[in-house]
This record gives structure tokens, C-alpha cells and sequence, in this order.
């Protein structure tokens, strides 16, 4: 298999401060103010038509990582892992294994002396001797299937999910390729990124370097849930059948319904000393609004090549593309806000730096909307941008 000469220049040092929210978006996402690695601005889970395949994720059910032997070695019959104890460097798990340190850092792309994460995999360049207990195999009674179109019930009055099952099918091996994030992995593979985590010892960050290998969850079938069926003349008393006498209730009037709001004229309103937060990226019409539930952006019309500006002062923090090969600026304006623009080309700035409000950044590129995607965050959740405009 090709092989990244990228290395990983880890070395020991301070944990970093991280912030970490509850597991309703994406499993774990950590916020841009705190996150050194790629944030993966997936902009399918706001495009128009509901692209998005983050519930398909979450929605699939995966299997336990199997148990190392005493080593921390896991073997399949195509490869072997070994994972990392607490406090590890590459050096000791390669003397713990029986394996040059120098062999081992190279095929995983980081360095011997590196300080490893409790649980993190690396990927063997050949095979050591097999554990006591000899090659995981599949378990026969283990049903493999793709559950990504299958959504578990997570409402609060199901019964709590039981423990994730064992499996001894041998995970698909992903090696990372430049650009790649373990929430374009986990979306790739369809499986949710805190198994992809849990898998592979990311840790909080979610890091993933150039060229490392990566165990892909095994999927296995969800238990089915059977409702209980009482006996007939066991169970609910039958209920007392309303009165013959009692009128009937009078039939209510259905609201009528009202049209959706028109989309605001800023471009109109809009005064040269506006003391709003932030600008129009483009000087168009905003005919798309924003939805918390279905669309976390706006769009605002423009033409191909309309220049497309910084809406308020900053720091470029990300200049890349998503899985669909959308173009995306991410610019941070400071407490915990950041604004992500879309549907774009030609960008002029680079990752770190400086922008004031008003420079073009790049231009609307051609698309089916007609309108470049304007994105609003704080922290990392994506919110309303009208009231930062107005």
C-alpha cells in the first residue's frame, strides 16, 4: 500500500484547552476558537434539498473494537494494529511488539518519540506473532449490513440502547489523503465520527494526519425492538363509550394561512455609515432565510464573478473545500464568531490572514441558485446572520 513520508512532529506537551459540547451535532465537534486541526464545514447538512448525511450516520449501529492481547495487539487476517497504552511514545509500543521504532514511526508517519493518546491505533508494517488467542474471525451469528438509511429511536421515552455488540468481521483499512477529516471520513464510510473516534483513539480534536491509517467501525444489525402483546382479556380496561345525550363538539374554524414573508430589501435600507456588526457579502437580495431546522445560512442572490467581501473584520481561519468540492472561506471575527461564505470562486485571501470589512475575499461562482451561501457561527453552532446585519 502507498505510503505519506509525512511526518507528525509530535512531541510532549501541555494538554490543550479544548471545549467539547454534547454529541447533537456530528457525534463530537469541537469549536473553531479551539480546535488546531481541519474543521470540515460540511455544507451539505445546510444545502438546499437536504443533502446532508449526518442522521444516516448517527443512524447506524457499530460493533465494539474488539480486545488487544497483553502486547495491545489486534490482529485480522489481512492486517494488524497495536494500540497504545497511557503515556506510550511510538518507541515503546515498537519494543513492546517487537519492532524497530524507526520501522513503525515511518509506516505511520509520525515520529518514534511522539507521545501517543491512551487507545490510539497504529497500523503494522508487517506481522508480529499472533496473540494466544489467534486471529479475529467473523462471528457467525453477527449480521454485517449497511445501516446507514436506518434511523434508531432516540426519543427520551425509548428504553436505553443496549451495550454495542462484538464483531469479529475485519473493519475496512482507510488511509487519510490530504484534506481529509475524520467528519469527511465518517460521512464517506457512513458511520458516525465518535465510532470513528472511539475506533482509532482521536481523542477530543479528532486529528487525523496525511498518509495515517484509520479502522473503519463495523456495522452490524440493530436489535429489533417487538412491542409487548397483552392476552386477550388482560391488559387496559376497556374505556366507558361517551354519552348518547352529550352534543357533539361544534367543528372549529382552520386558520387560514399566511404567506411567507417577503425576503428583505438590505441593499435598500442599507446607509453607507451603517453601524450594523457586519455587511452583505454581495450587494444583492436575500431569498433564502434562515431555518435553525432545515437551512443554516441565507442566500443572497448574485451574479457569476460579483465580488464577494468580508462582511465584517478578521482572521482568515480556513480556506478549503468540502466533500462535494464547494470552494469555502471561514473568517474568525473574534468572540466566538465566525462567518463562512460558499458557493464561491476565485478566493483571494489565504489561512491566517488579516481582512477588514469590505475586501473582497473572492467571487460568486455559477451555480443553480444564482447566489452565493452566507453562514453565521457562534461557537459552533450556526445562527440567524439578519440580526448581525441589521
Amino acid at each position: 500500500m502507498p505510503h505519506s513520508s509525512t511526518t507528525d512532529p509530535r512531541a510532549p506537551r501541555p494538554v490543550r484547552r479544548r471545549h467539547i459540547r454534547s454529541a447533537s451535532l456530528l457525534g463530537l465537534l469541537v469549536g473553531l476558537t479551539a480546535c488546531d486541526g481541519n474543521f470540515d464545514m460540511d455544507m451539505r447538512r445546510f444545502a438546499p434539498g437536504g443533502l446532508s448525511t449526518t442522521a444516516a450516520a448517527e443512524g447506524a449501529t457499530t460493533a465494539a473494537r474488539p480486545k488487544a492481547d497483553a502486547r495491545g495487539v489486534i490482529s485480522y487476517p489481512g492486517y494488524q494494529v497495536a494500540v497504545a497504552r497511557r503515556g506510550d511514545t511510538v518507541a515503546q509500543v515498537a519494543s513492546r511488539i517487537g519492532m524497530a521504532p524507526a520501522e513503525l514511526g515511518r509506516y505511520n508517519g509520525i515520529s518514534v518519540e511522539a507521545r501517543l493518546r491512551e487507545g490510539e491505533v497504529l497500523a503494522l508494517p508487517r506481522r508480529v506473532a499472533e496473540s494466544a488467542s489467534g486471529v479475529i474471525q467473523p462471528n457467525d451469528n453477527i449480521d454485517i449490513t449497511t445501516l446507514a438509511g436506518d434511523a434508531i429511536d432516540r426519543s427520551s421515552n425509548s428504553a436505553a440502547q443496549p451495550a454495542a455488540p462484538s464483531s469479529g468481521e475485519q473493519p475496512t483499512r482507510h488511509q487519510v489523503k490530504r484534506g481529509e477529516t475524520a467528519y469527511s471520513i465518517a460521512r464517506k464510510y457512513g458511520v458516525s465520527v465518535r465510532a470513528l473516534a472511539d475506533w482509532n483513539g482521536l481523542g477530543a480534536s479528532l486529528d487525523v494526519r496525511e498518509g495515517q491509517y484509520l479502522m473503519i467501525p463495523v456495522k452490524v444489525a440493530a436489535p429489533v425492538q417487538t412491542a409487548s402483546v397483552s392476552t386477550p382479556g388482560q391488559g387496559s380496561a376497556t374505556p366507558t363509550p361517551p354519552s348518547a345525550t352529550t352534543p357533539l363538539p361544534k367543528d372549529e374554524k382552520v386558520p387560514k394561512k399566511t404567506s411567507a414573508p417577503t425576503s428583505p430589501k438590505l441593499e435598500e435600507t442599507r446607509t453607507t455609515a451603517s453601524t450594523a456588526r457586519m455587511s452583505l457579502p454581495v450587494p444583492g437580495k436575500v431569498t433564502s432565510l434562515f431555518d435553525a431546522e432545515k437551512a443554516g445560512y441565507i442566500l443572497v442572490s448574485a451574479k457569476p464573478g460579483t465580488a464577494v467581501k468580508a462582511a465584517a473584520s478578521g482572521t482568515v481561519r480556513l480556506v478549503s473545500k468540502d466533500v462535494e468540492g464547494e470552494e469555502i472561506v471561514v473568517i474568525d471575527h473574534g468572540d466566538g464568531t465566525q462567518s463562512a461564505y460558499s458557493f464561491v470562486e476565485g478566493i483571494k485571501v489565504k489561512k491566517g490572514q488579516k481582512v477588514k470589512r469590505g475586501q473582497q475575499i473572492a467571487s460568486a461562482s455559477k451555480n443553480q441558485y444564482n447566489a452565493i451561501q452566507f453562514l453565521v457561527f457562534k461557537g459552533t453552532e450556526p445562527v440567524d446572520p439578519m440580526p448581525y446585519l441589521n
